[in-house]
């Protein structure tokens, strides 16, 4: 039982839960159609191929209410966040149920009564075949992606360089009245929405913010512990905000903080995670992990972004 709660992908694109509709429901239009099986050859009726084709939209049908409208009303039960193993299996098995109920009453409306006697055992034998290659298949996909990110994660991990110490920022230097004046401690200044709300650190102690609605939650370390600090702003804002943090940086070519240009980079459509202040990658079914400050914070990477993140990694 504890593997159907261990952590599973699921993709939250509707454009993705359309495509899927579409193409199981043309499968099934056309499956029927040339091979006409459960004696739908001997069927005699009028539009006989448009009929047929019936049950390809009804499966199509079915797979748009479960893969994109009802994650648009309960987004949380969907989110990936808590998508395991148990619920990709249960999410199958009731589209399954619901296809095979629908196509029933689609016969009903259409008068056949050949096809209608039994439905309800119809329905359960369904349910009872379809259970093992469904189990199967999800399983086999956990553990292929499973295996997958573990390994990469461990192979990023060893080659993560030394991080600055979040709690330890540089001193500022003071120089000479008349003489070079010695390279100064940068600081971020995040501004909120209102413009008057700000929030300022050093580069080092910040860790990653996530976004929330309309408000995020930075994180950053304050001796050692991980501490938060909330912003009425959206998140984009802030990654602009840091983008020009670095770009002025860059332009400035202090010897005492060189920050490359992909250090603070998005990892997720929430998140957004100071590289330098990862210190380990850890990977399950969904995909990457970043820990950060001992592993007080984890912050978790979109497939979306492996890429990104691993184009970002290779320049520090």
């Amino acid at each position: 039982m504890n593997l159907l709660r261990q952590p599973y992908p699921r993709s939250e694109a509707p454009g993705h839960g359309w495509r899927l509709s579409l193409l199981f429901g043309l499968f099934v239009g056309a499956f029927l159609w040339l091979f006409q099986p459960f004696d739908i050859s001997a069927w005699q009726t009028d539009y006989k191929l448009l009929k047929v084709w019936g049950f390809g939209g009804i499966t199509s049908g079915v797979m748009v209410l479960c893969n994109v409208v009802l994650p648009q009303l309960i987004p949380r039960f969907f989110a990936e966040k808590g998508w395991t193993v148990g619920r990709e299996i249960g999410h199958i098995l009731s589209q399954i149920v619901f296809i095979g109920v629908a196509n029933r009453l689609y016969l009903v409306w259409l008068g056949n009564d050949a096809y209608v006697a039994g439905w309800v055992w119809s329905i359960g034998v369904t349910f009872l075949v379809g259970i093992f290659p469904t189990t199967g298949a999800v399983l086999a996909n956990y553990i292929r992606r499973l295996k997958r990110y573990q390994q990469q994660a461990a192979t990023l991990s060893a080659t993560l360089p030394p991080h600055p110490a979040p709690a330890s920022p540089k001193p500022v230097i003071a120089g000479a009245a008349n003489g070079p004046t010695a390279p100064q401690q940068m600081v971020i200044r995040l501004v909120a929405d209102n413009e008057k709300d700000t929030f300022t650190l050093p580069p080092a102690q910040l860790l990653a913010i996530e976004s929330s609605d309309n408000y995020c939650t930075v994180f950053f370390a304050r001796k050692q512990t991980l501490a938060k600090e909330l912003m009425r702003s959206s998140l984009s804002r802030l990654e602009r905000q840091l983008a020009d943090y670095q770009k002025t940086n860059q332009q400035k070519q202090l010897s005492s903080e060189t920050y490359p240009s992909r250090v603070f980079v998005r990892c997720h459509r929430s998140y957004l995670v100071n590289l330098e202040q990862v210190e380990r990658i850890s990977g399950n079914a969904q995909g990457y992990k970043l820990h950060l400050l001992n592993g007080q914070l984890t912050v978790p990477v979109a497939r979306k972004y492996n890429d990104t993140l691993l184009a970002s990694l290779g320049q520090l």
